[in-house]
């Protein structure tokens, strides 16, 4: 490795001792210090940090300024390179809805988004929201959610200034251009309007920044006289709202990981109760669009794993009346539905690739649309509009930028209506795409996409980035990403490990990852690791591991259990300290949480199930390989200190190896700096860190 020319020294954490006995296992936790006891100050306030973590924090900071120093004009050339291949002056394809069509897009160099429309069948655009002169006020600005009232007269937007994810909601008159004196604050972001425009539902973030809470706001007039619609009584459940496929109704959406509940407002009559449509019941699962009188629900109700639709009478939707209309398809997981007036639309996912089918409710026929390539993308991006044969979705690969299309459903013909534009070129032949499938110790299949330069010589030479995640059901998508085309371009194969914890070969897949099967997501991810390296993709300590937030959680656990075969490991927003995490219920995730990971406050097998792998408790006396953390001081969702402490116990303990670098971007949270371009700089650092540790920081 290429060391920078004059390294400080790592700066030492101190250790204060501090330990706690729960179901009568004690355990050490000597840097509990580098939490501020005052936390929920810190993220509506960075200023109030406690000094001595500060000074850490801040010595931390500059040693791995000094150890990657040397890298700043790569990181300069990895910017430039991934600024090229974007377009600056890219826009949405406009969303009609009634006269006009509604689009968001950049400015030539801007960093935010501008809102705005045009008349539907084109003409003259109007902005109503520039992001580039709302945030130049501030050194984190980020939008939420923005969204027209039916007469098409007002903007309900949001946005958080400081990186803690609490939105501020304000009204934009589209005539004048000017803010109401309306302001709505500590907020998801979210608005739904009522029908008349005269007043919007959001959720409230309480102190913990759970969003438990449901109001109605009235226009021209004060937060504080606001009405309390609907609160949730258990903690542990998460609580969001959007409109109805229909546009008919406001459904509170509320649930854990294994667990919903919904409820329906009419737009109409706002001031009327929410409405049930069906108590909750442990572990299921359901979600709903409407359509008239009936409602299309999407449930793992009766076992269906891999999920089913049911329909129910809008006037009695409680279970007992749910009727089967797509039953359950062992392998074929129901990824989400989308209804229209005439169609019903869901996205499926088997053997990991993506299709879209349409049935037409009147004939009940069905048709797909599915792509050939071996490993690729596909979503639906829904519309305002209910009465309409349209259905706009969007494509990609690993070498296929995205193309959005529009497609008539009952014509079955389709429009391309826009192609992601790469400024500085790009040619698809150039690249292969591929998939190749790895063998878990227990023998599980487990896919791993890659891509890499046409012409690789498949003799172990090649250094190689492998992502993973592998929690909450998420699938990782075999999307195009130009950033990866540094890398690839520099003689890198790119690889995304499938592994269990997400839902990429179905819900089944989902839950062989999770709780006491958690370390089949590290075992699935060691396993593409060897099994990249006996296809003769790459070598033992040629790989670079990545992954953020749960996914950093997934790279701390590896660290500790397969480090040998990784020349680096990047932890974005790293999920380490899970223990602790999972023990202080006041952290805003918590509660939700124990569905994902268990509760060990209540349950000692838990409590042994984490601390068998949580990375922080498992550091031992041994070899690592070179480590880079990045955490966001504001971050509510992965809090600053888990990989302050965890690089801090590396460091003390570790025989070996390394070096391990902590990185706090002292100005941002979970989702790292918060403009278009200033984002490129973080992903330069984890770029520039992978080309270093596989001793290619001069390519």
């Amino acid at each position: 490795m290429t060391q920078a020319k004059t390294p400080s020294l790592p700066p030492v954490a101190p250790r204060r001792p501090h330990s706690f006995t729960h179901h009568g296992i004690t355990v050490a936790d000597d840097y509990a210090w580098l939490k501020d006891a005052k936390w929920q100050e810190v993220l509506r306030d960075p200023g109030v940090l406690d000094p001595d973590i500060r000074k850490y924090l801040d010595e931390e900071n500059g040693y791995t300024e000094s150890l990657l120093g040397h890298t700043a004009q790569l990181q300069k050339t990895l910017v430039r390179e991934m600024r090229g291949r974007i377009k600056e002056d890219d826009s949405s394809v406009p969303s009609p809805d009634g006269p006009f069509a509604y689009f968001r897009r950049f400015r030539e160099g801007g960093q935010h988004e501008l809102f705005g429309r045009m008349p539907r069948d084109g003409g003259n655009e109007h902005i109503v929201l520039d992001g580039d002169a709302l945030a130049k006020d501030h050194k984190y600005f980020k939008f939420g959610g923005s969204r027209h009232s039916d007469d098409h007269k007002l903007q309900a937007w949001s946005a958080d200034t400081k990186g803690s994810e609490y939105f501020t909601i304000r009204v934009r008159d589209w005539a004048s251009g000017n803010d109401l004196d309306d302001l709505v604050e500590e907020t998801d972001g979210g608005v739904v309007w009522s029908k008349d425009g005269k007043s919007f539902f959001y959720v409230k973030l309480d102190d913990n920044h759970r969003p438990m809470q449901v109001w109605r706001h009235k226009l021209g007039t004060k937060q504080a006289d606001d009405t309390l619609v609907y609160e949730e009584q258990d903690s542990g459940w998460f609580t969001h709202l959007h409109e109805s496929t229909s546009g008919r109704f406001c459904v509170i959406a509320g649930g854990d990981h294994e667990t919903s509940e919904q409820r329906l407002i009419d737009l109409a009559n706002p001031e009327a109760p929410p409405r049930l449509v069906a108590a909750r019941e442990e572990g299921v699962q359901y979600s709903l669009a409407d359509r008239g009188d009936e409602l299309f629900i999407l449930t793992n109700v009766d076992d269906a794993i891999d999920f089913k639709i049911v329909t129910a009478p809008l006037g009695a939707p409680e279970r007992k009346n749910w009727r089967d209309l797509i039953p359950y398809r062992p392998g074929i997981y129901i990824i989400d539905l989308d209804l229209y007036a005439g169609h019903l639309v869901r996205l499926e996912r088997a053997n990991a690739l993506p299709s879209i089918v349409i049935r037409d409710l009147a004939t009940r026929n069905e048709h797909a649309i599915a792509f050939d390539e071996a490993a690729y993308s596909l979503d639906t991006m829904g519309s305002y509009e209910f009465e309409t044969t349209n259905l706009r979705f969007a494509y990609s690969s690993m070498t296929t930028p995205s193309e959005v299309y529009d497609y008539d459903m009952a014509k079955r013909t389709r429009v391309l209506r826009k192609r992601q534009e790469i400024p500085s070129g790009h040619n698809a032949a150039d690249y292969v795409t591929t998939r190749i499938m790895a063998k878990a110790q227990d023998g599980a299949e487990v896919p791993v996409s890659i891509l890499h330069r046409r012409g690789l010589k498949l003799d172990g030479a090649a250094p190689l980035l492998l992502y993973g995640y592998g929690s909450y059901g998420m699938a990782m998508p075999a999307s195009f990403n130009a950033n990866r085309l540094s890398l690839v371009d520099r003689g890198f194969v790119y690889a995304i490990a499938h592994i269990r914890g997400g839902a990429d070969k179905g819900w089944g897949w989902y839950l062989d990852g999770k709780r006491e099967k958690k370390t089949n997501s590290f075992d699935d991810f060691a396993a593409s690791a060897r099994a990249l390296i006996d296809a003769k993709y790459t070598s033992a300590k040629r790989i670079v591991g990545h992954g953020g937030s749960a996914g950093g959680m997934l790279m701390g656990a590896v660290a500790n259990r397969a480090g040998e075969l990784f020349a680096g490991i990047v932890a974005e927003v790293p999920f380490v300290d899970v223990l602790n995490t999972m023990l202080d219920d006041t952290l805003p995730l918590t509660p939700p949480e124990w569905p994902e990971w268990g509760n060990p406050i209540e349950s000692e097998k838990d409590f042994r199930t984490i601390l068998s792998y949580s990375p922080y408790d498992n550091v031992a006396a041994k070899d690592y390989p070179a480590i880079l953390a990045m955490g966001g001081l504001t971050d509510p969702r992965v809090t600053y200190w888990e990989p302050a402490k965890w690089i801090a116990r590396l460091r003390a303990t570790m025989t070996g190896g390394g070096p391990v670098l902590l990185r706090t971007n002292m100005g941002a949270g979970h989702g790292g700096a918060s403009g278009r371009f200033d984002r490129l700089d973080e992903v330069a650092i984890v770029y520039a860190f992978a080309l270093w540790a596989t001793g290619m920081a001069e390519v």
